[in-house]
């Protein structure tokens, strides 16, 4: 069947294969940051409801596991927004444990929700929460993040370190660098005081690896990522290796609808795809290249790559 919900899974450097769970089915997001992999938010809002319900997406999942494939490492809550505005949220976490027991549930959150009680104490229910907090200068994370009027870094940040006092998981926050955007040395001082306070379990500050939200937006470089690193603790991420699927053999066809889904969530190459889904990249390469030919599918060459991504993958000038 094409999912509407599920996709992946997805090659994680810090999650493993990871499967994810789209909750919100359309980009709505309390944020539309200028480097977002999956296009310019829609509908930017910090309203809480219930996007999708929790029955269509763990019926969706259960439909996944009688697939047979192999177990992922990690189910992730993400998808086109902000997985926190979804009023189902802790059902679905919930859920997800009781049909997979055996794997972590992880949650990618642009923190922003933070502020609120009640979001903490649902996130609670995860194994690992992994917060982005990009700036904690106000014009720079105004620029970089682009978010809802009502969203400032300082209560951002505030609720992280209430949440840090609740939450027995791991927490793994990512701070990404925009060349000219927010990589200052004010903003590289404040978020090391930060880092301090609040001590994720790891820090993990990276740059743009594949095409964002608004041409022009380029990562920073490597002296400049190597230095915030050593400053702020964070290594660098890779991928896991992996040998072998440990499943059964995806259809063509199957394999095509993962794909598809997969390139409206996030932009990758054909060998990424290949990993992540654990198939043989010639058949991913011409299912990829059937979707270009259908206009399923577009090619973007970045920095020397190919990727694709779904043709509802808006970037702006």
């Amino acid at each position: 069947m094409a999912y509407k919900y599920v996709f992946g899974p997805v090659m994680s450097g810090r999650l493993g294969r990871s499967l994810g769970l789209d909750l919100l089915g359309d980009r709505i997001c309390s944020m539309d940051c200028v480097y977002c992999e999956v296009g310019a938010t829609r509908d930017r809002t910090c309203e809480r409801r219930v996007y999708v319900p929790a029955a269509d997406i763990l019926k969706e999942l259960t439909l996944w596991k009688e697939e047979g494939l192999e177990p992922p490492d990690m189910i992730t809550l993400g998808g086109l927004g902000e997985p926190c505005l979804n009023l189902d949220m802790e059902t679905i976490i919930l859920g997800s444990r009781r049909l997979f027991p055996d794997t972590p549930v992880a949650v990618l959150t642009n923190a922003s929700l933070m502020t609120d009680p009640q979001v903490r104490r649902e996130l609670c229910a995860a194994d690992v929460v992994l917060p982005s907090l990009d700036s904690l200068v106000d014009d720079e994370f105004a620029a970089v993040n682009r978010p809802d009027r009502t969203v400032t870094p300082q209560a951002v940040a505030e609720g992280l370190l209430e949440f840090k006092k609740e939450f027995k998981g791991q927490i793994f926050l990512e701070i990404l660098l925009a060349e000219g955007i927010n990589d200052s040395d004010e903003n590289l001082g404040l978020l090391q005081d930060f880092c301090k306070r609040l001590a994720p379990d790891r820090v993990d500050v990276v740059t743009l690896t594949r095409p964002g939200t608004v041409k022009g937006v380029r990562p920073v470089d490597g002296a400049v990522l190597s230095r915030w690193r050593l400053a702020l603790g964070g290594g660098e991420t890779r991928n896991r290796e992996r040998s072998g699927t440990g499943g059964k053999e995806m259809s063509l066809e199957r394999m095509t609808a993962a794909v598809t889904a997969s390139l409206n969530r996030r932009p990758q190459t054909a060998e990424q795809l290949a990993q992540a889904l654990g198939a043989d990249p010639e058949r991913v390469r011409q299912a990829v290249e059937a979707l270009e030919k259908m206009g399923d599918v577009t090619r973007r060459d970045d920095r020397g790559q190919t990727f694709y991504h779904g043709t509802g993958h808006v970037i702006e000038d």
